[in-house]
């Protein structure tokens, strides 16, 4: 989401340390491989640890905000590897060592595991699973035994190969999610490579109750977020990660500031010194001037006066200056999400993604799970909308143990096309969300939806659910609303037979746009080509609301447009009168409706749509926000 702040300050006459966003080298080495940074890395750290100057450095930011406090560099020594010969008769002893290392960092992981308090958010077990995995995968936890036999090398430099070996052939890949996971085995073998050496598991850093610190890292697997929880900590920098990085996730969950992909910031930056972080923009300023850092805490308070002020518009119904009423709902991923969009004063949920329900776990939830966690939001809106969809598993997102290899997942077995060709996953799901249905508003939302085909088959599976209910004797609302995500171009351009068997529609712009520009958006490499105002994308929005307006189906954003502040006027402008988004973005979207006159807007809302020129588009997007 854009906002209004200004680009941070430079301070004055002080170099730029980096404005390097390039992706991160390869060649980055693991706890266990002895790490030797760039000469002109060096001379940089030299020069900023000799004049604790004041420098800017620039990143990806991972989750919004603004942190101002000293620097806690989370120190992993690079572990400096031995290579022996070890006599022949003395091999089974090596392997022995080895496996007594992988047991020890097995049980270290199985504890943690345990350990994970009732109220964290669900992506810490998640992600202590996947190192499991990794740990119990037989790349790492053989290969390195058969090298073993076949160099006679000590156990240390066996790991070291094999761990050489993984990670040439992860920078061979090109989806830009799997490439991310690179970072979790380098930290599985270093948990590995320090009991071999003597030195396992972790100490956190002792930092005072007081001290809001911000940490600094090269790197931070989901174990370290699991010690630094508890820790009184106001935000985090990282070298490597990206938008869908392990750490961006923990940020963004914790709602706190944090910024990845600065590549040199572990190196440049001192313990103690003073930083200053805008994850909106993704900018760390390192020992900043007075003033600077005077201006930065006067935009910092200002967020939270800002904020304090917002919080008071929870109650009001968002509305127009010339009364036309906008219905603003919240996104969640669980029945814990619901809290916050109530205390932002949504209208309902108007997005609740299953597919968090199923990730990251052995077994499947089974009905009665499913049906408790439907039940829960149901209840909890007493009585306003909750739209679930189903489940929209595929691409990067994926059930355990059902990976498929695929050239592109993102255009493969995802969504619905999964749930039609799995039939008893699908009935599982429909049953437990129609009996949900006897405890609230519910909708059923459909992604993906591209073919009359899949919509006829999604009806009839809805069909069998309700009739096997029925002669089951369990009870569930006479009336479900049925709706279908518009997010492929061929849905939007050929919607007329969705408007006539669907009760809703609901406007995913995130793939929307994913799809009408064939552009990863999770690619760094293509990130700037993702462009929600890129004509195509007005084009197909403005055509579903108003063809959906003349059918009479109620239609509704619920991708990352509907949070956009900088978006709502064009949006309503429109026609649209369902906007559903984070709950965090509620507030500050009702109030750009509430200093709106909807007929003002329209005529230029329309006018965009019309322009083909991008460069003009946003020219007017900007006099309509004026």
């Amino acid at each position: 989401m854009s906002g209004g702040m200004d680009h941070p300050l430079d301070p004055p006459d002080t170099p730029d340390a980096t404005a390097s966003t390039a992706r991160p080298s390869g060649s980055a080495a693991a706890g266990g491989v002895a790490s030797t940074a760039s000469a002109a890395a060096a001379a940089d750290a030299a020069a900023a640890r000799s004049m604790r100057m004041s420098f800017t450095m620039h990143g990806i930011g991972a989750s919004d905000g603004i942190a101002i406090g000293p620097a806690h560099l989370v120190s992993y020594a690079t572990l400096e590897v031995a290579h022996y010969l070890v006599p022949a008769g003395e091999l089974p002893n090596e392997r022995r060592r080895f496996e007594t290392a992988l047991a020890s960092v097995r049980d270290e992981l199985a504890q943690l595991r345990g350990s994970i308090p009732a109220a964290a958010p669900a992506e810490f077990a998640a992600f202590i699973d996947v190192h499991q995995m990794i740990l119990a995968d037989s790349t790492l936890s053989q290969g390195p035994l058969d090298l073993i036999d076949a160099q006679q090398c000590n156990a240390e430099w066996a790991l070291k190969l094999q761990l050489d070996l993984l990670l040439d052939q992860f920078d061979t890949i090109d989806d830009p999610y799997l490439r991310e996971r690179r970072g979790d085995i380098l930290q599985v073998v270093e948990r590995v490579m320090k009991v071999l050496v003597g030195r396992p598991g972790y100490t956190p850093p002792n930092i005072p109750g007081s001290a809001r610190a911000i940490l600094v890292a090269h790197d931070l697997s989901p174990a370290d977020m699991m010690q630094f929880k508890q820790l009184p900590f106001a935000g985090f920098l990282t070298d490597l990660g990206g938008s869908t990085s392990h750490t961006a996730i923990v940020a963004r969950s914790l709602a706190i500031p944090a910024i990845v992909a600065l590549h040199r910031a572990r190196t440049l930056i001192r313990e103690n010194d003073m930083l200053i972080i805008d994850g909106t923009l993704g900018v760390v300023i390192v020992n900043p001037d007075p003033s600077v850092l005077s201006e930065y805490r006067l935009r910092q308070e200002a967020l939270g006066i800002e904020r304090a002020k917002l919080q008071r518009l929870a109650t009001r119904p968002a509305a127009t200056i010339d009364g036309t009423s906008i219905e603003l709902l919240g996104n969640i991923e669980g029945p814990d999400d619901v809290a916050e969009v109530r205390l932002n004063g949504g209208m309902g949920v108007g997005l609740f993604r299953t597919e968090f329900l199923f990730m990251n776990r052995d077994e499947l939830p089974d009905e009665d799970e499913q049906f408790e966690a439907y039940r829960a939001v149901a209840q909890a809106m007493d009585g306003l909308p909750v739209t679930i969809r189903t489940l929209d598993i595929g691409a990067d997102k994926t059930l355990r143990g059902s990976e498929r290899a695929s050239a592109n997942p993102a255009l493969g077995l995802r969504a619905i096309r999964l749930c039609l060709a799995d039939p008893p996953l699908f009935h599982t799901q429909l049953r437990a969300l129609l009996r949900a249905s006897a405890f609230g508003t519910l909708n059923i939302l459909v992604p993906m939806l591209s073919t009359k085909q899949e919509l006829a088959q999604t009806l009839a599976a809805v069909a069998r659910a309700r009739a096997s209910l029925v002669d089951d004797g369990i009870a569930f609302a006479p009336s479900v609303a049925i709706g279908g995500m518009v997010e492929i171009p061929a849905t939007a351009i050929a919607l007329d037979v969705f408007l006539r068997h669907l009760d809703f529609l609901s406007i995913g712009t995130n793939d929307l746009i994913q799809y009408t520009l064939a552009i990863d958006r999770t690619d760094d490499a293509v990130a700037h080509l993702y462009d929600p105002l890129h004509p195509a994308v007005l084009s197909l929005i403005a055509g579903v609301a108003e063809r959906a307006r003349r059918a009479g189906v109620p239609v509704a954003v619920c991708g990352e447009m509907a949070g956009d502040v900088d978006l709502t006027r064009l949006l309503i402008g429109l026609g649209l009168r369902q906007l559903s988004m984070h709950p965090a973005f509620l507030l500050e979207v009702k109030q750009r409706i509430l200093k709106t006159q909807l007929s003002d807007i329209s005529t230029m809302a329309r006018r965009i749509v019309r322009t083909r020129d991008p460069d003009r588009v946003r020219r007017l997007v900007e006099r309509l926000n004026a």
